[in-house]
């Protein structure tokens, strides 16, 4: 069974530190298991921040566009093509993760068939590895309109700030039709220790449901490109026992 983490929030909240933070805990916890890095997020800030620019993306095989690593293998179905393009797009980080582009989506409301070859196809993509983490556009609208499936736990990245949590209850409105009845909370993201009782008061306000607490940490600030913290895993390791995750 494939556990599936959505990551969401405004651009600049900290969705991809805190999507690789849950990357090294998962290899951490469990060596042995596959994890797929699914960037939804149409910054690519995700493969940039392992040194990747990845070209290659689910949108070119939808637009016809890819270019092949290797000659197209013959006498195929539509579905098997697609299947295969989609190998043919995933880029190794290490031994056990992967992580692959969607860039733009089609709508789902388009009823060409390419549409339901690719939702297909990336469903059984999915299913194949132990842990999947996609990094997510504003909320999860984006990501259903490119694969139909259920999110184990969906986490809204906010800021301490007036505007970032009126934002963050947004997207908890725009998202929880497609959350399925699943998890579907908010983690504060780069949050100052003299701040507490701002945050405090911003809460009550919004009546956000909180499943954690990340602190500010000032060296990502030093070292913006690789998103790597362990301020920020130690905070989630915190309040991983909330989570809809395996424990």
């Amino acid at each position: 069974m494939t556990v599936k983490l959505a990551i969401t929030g405004k651009g600049g909240s900290g969705k991809t530190t805190i999507v690789k933070a849950f990357m090294e805990i998962f290899q951490e916890m469990y060596p042995e298991k596959t994890i797929l890095l699914f960037d939804n997020d149409l910054t690519s800030e995700l493969a940039h921040s392992f040194g990747l620019d990845i070209r290659n993306t689910i949108y070119g095989i939808r637009s016809g566009k890819h270019e092949y690593k290797t000659g197209i293998p013959k006498d195929m179905s539509k579905q098997e093509f697609i299947e295969w393009a989609m190998e043919d797009i995933i880029v190794p980080i290490n031994d056990s993760v992967d992580i692959i582009e969607s860039w733009f989506v089609g709508s789902k409301d388009c009823r060409c068939p390419i549409t339901k070859l690719i939702n297909d196809a990336v469903e059984k993509l999915i299913n194949r590895y132990d842990f999947v983490i996609f990094d997510c556009e504003f909320d999860l609208k984006y990501l259903t309109q490119l694969v139909d499936i259920e999110v184990d736990s969906t986490i809204i990245v906010a800021n301490p700030s007036e505007e970032s949590a009126h934002l963050a209850k947004r997207i908890k409105e725009f998202s929880s039709k497609y959350s399925a009845g699943n998890q579907l909370g908010v983690v504060i993201n780069k949050v100052d220790n003299s701040k507490l009782s701002y945050l405090s008061e911003l809460l009550r306000k919004y009546d956000l449901d909180i499943l954690g607490v990340i602190p500010y940490d000032e060296k990502l600030e030093q070292n913006p490109i690789t998103r790597e913290s362990q301020i920020v895993q130690n905070a989630i390791k915190e309040f991983y026992s909330r989570l809809n995750l395996p424990q």
